[in-house]
């Protein structure tokens, strides 16, 4: 038999049509391995051939981790302790139920602290608003030696927090440097107790609150004022607006969000504040405890290792997040009514 005429035995396989031997499906490990492995994306080019979709997760998985560590599982946990009797010091915790958001219902003390903490934001947030725009406008302007005034204006904000609240404590105490000039001026008769009147109390520690925060929300309103522009200035000086009239109608719509900002900003901080009220009122928060906040309160009930409940205090904690929450999603509302 010639080799021409032999009979070839057809490879098992190939298409009929074409003749090529289709590829096997890859598996659902396969693709995984391959979306994995570096190598060229689908439809990428330039830089981004060899980039896969999970290296920029890679940059920013740290921050992730710290805030899932440090921010999540803490609040988290706040919530669940908030429904136990749990300890300052640990040991078991049985489940209470909705027992510790009755308690703070009907609690006088809860109450008391929240009215404080509300006042302290009433009147601090509208002067916080206010009083660092003015002195943004002041120290705007380029006058040899304004650089000095800036830094001395700022310089509370880097201070330490109790080194300030001391020099504070020493100021107001009866026989302090305040009650001292009054005297000698023959403005008083007898010392103002800055110090045990829980309102004086509660007045002083917004004072504080104040001289502390004005050059830092400064430095927020010089770079909004970079953004206004001077052309409104000089076509309403040209129309006879005087520097009152600039400021109410220029000045403040050309840095509304930046006040709108700070009004937030200082809003939450005014009712977390804790180191103004301890300082200067004493570890009871003034007597009877009667010019303490919520953080404050928090402190007393939560974390004293006799007769603290933690699970008590996580439920005011709470409270004051809801709180602290309601106040953000008001000024949001405001600023979308504002750009509406």
């Amino acid at each position: 038999m010639s080799v021409a005429t032999q009979t070839q035995k057809p490879v098992a396989g190939p298409d009929a049509a074409s003749g090529a031997v289709p590829a096997p499906a890859p598996g659902r490990t396969r693709r995984l391995g391959r979306a994995l492995r570096p190598g060229p994306a689908p439809g990428a080019n330039g830089a981004a051939l060899y980039r896969r979709w999970w290296l920029p997760w890679l940059w920013t998985l740290p921050a992730i981790v710290c805030a899932a560590a440090f921010g999540v599982f803490p609040f988290l946990n706040t919530v669940v302790l908030s429904f136990t009797d749990a300890k300052p010091l640990g040991g078991a915790a049985n489940f209470v139920g909705l027992s510790n958001y009755t308690r703070m219902l009907g609690d006088d003390d809860f109450w008391l602290a929240t009215r404080n903490s509300l006042l302290y934001a009433v009147i601090v947030v509208p002067l916080m608003v206010l009083l660092p725009l003015l002195l943004a406008v002041l120290v705007e302007k380029r006058l040899p030696g304004i650089g000095f005034f800036r830094s001395a204006f700022y310089t509370p904000v880097i201070a330490s927090s109790v080194v300030v609240g001391l020099s504070w404590q020493w100021l107001l105490k009866d026989e302090g440097l305040v009650n001292t000039w009054l005297e000698k001026a023959h403005l008083i008769r007898d010392a103002i107790p800055f110090l045990s009147d829980p309102w004086l109390i509660l007045l002083s520690a917004m004072g504080l609150t104040l001289w502390k925060g004005l050059g830092w929300y400064m430095i927020f309103y010089l770079a909004a004022l970079g953004n206004v522009p001077r052309d409104l200035h000089e076509a309403a000086a040209m129309d006879g607006a005087g520097p009152v009239r600039r400021f109410w109608h220029v000045t403040v719509p050309g840095v509304r969000q930046t006040m709108l900002l700070v009004g937030v900003l200082t809003g939450i901080g005014s009712l977390r504040v804790f180191t103004e009220i301890y300082m200067l009122g004493s570890p009871t928060g003034g007597p009877g405890g009667q010019a303490r906040t919520l953080p404050f309160y928090i402190r007393d009930v939560g974390l004293d290792p006799l007769s603290g409940n933690a699970g008590y205090g996580a439920a005011v904690s709470v409270a004051l997040f809801v709180l602290t929450l309601g106040l953000t999603l008001l000024a949001q509302r405001l600023t979308k009514g504002d750009e509406e």
